[in-house]
């Protein structure tokens, strides 16, 4: 904002440390995502094959 005070620069090892506790948390948000992304992948593939593949299969 144009009429806040400018920030205090902090330590350093304080900003350090909280960097180290958000890096030890893990991906966990990203791998979440992967997985939810990869369910999609696999469910259309069951999806096409049951649907699609098997009925043309069949005499």
């Amino acid at each position: 904002m144009i009429n806040s005070s400018s920030p205090q620069p902090s330590a350093s090892g304080s900003e350090d440390e909280h960097v180290e506790t958000i890096v030890r948390a893990g991906p966990g948000g990203a791998i979440a995502v992967a997985g939810i992304a990869t369910a999609i992948v696999v469910g259309l593939w069951f999806a096409f094959y049951l649907l699609v593949f098997l009925p043309r299969s069949a005499p």
